[in-house]
């Protein structure tokens, strides 16, 4: 319960972002979307993330003061963290007989085709 309280959090406080604009009277970009877009540039173009902090500081210098532009990577890839979506690996037979969650999460062998869960050292 508690993860989910802090997730919806974290989520409310991204559409306040999208509600902010990049400065004062700005209409065509706003925080979250300043900073989604210098995400694809980073990925179109594979830069470091140095090369994104350059990126961030040489834009911020020429937008007007008060701007809400991010200082760099670590601070804006946090600001996305409400979107990452969350997985779980679940092993499965190479046959597609069973999956290895719930009650057959503990299981070694595959129950229909006694196929090993794990490769084996000498295989």
């Amino acid at each position: 319960m508690k993860n989910t309280i802090v997730d919806a959090t974290r989520f409310f406080k991204l559409l306040e972002d999208y509600d902010e604009p990049l400065w004062n009277r700005c209409r065509v970009h706003n925080k979250l979307s300043a900073i989604t877009q210098v995400f694809v540039i980073k990925l179109d173009y594979v830069l470091s993330e140095t090369g994104y902090d350059n990126i961030l500081k040489w834009t911020k210098s020429i937008l007007p003061k008060g701007n809400t532009l991010k200082d760099n990577f670590y601070v804006a890839k946090s600001m996305k963290e409400p979107l990452v979506l969350r997985y779980a690996k679940i092993g499965m037979c190479p046959n597609f007989f069973m999956l290895y969650n719930n009650k057959y999460k503990n299981f070694i062998e595959y129950k229909t085709c006694q196929h090993n869960r794990y490769k084996l050292n000498n295989e």
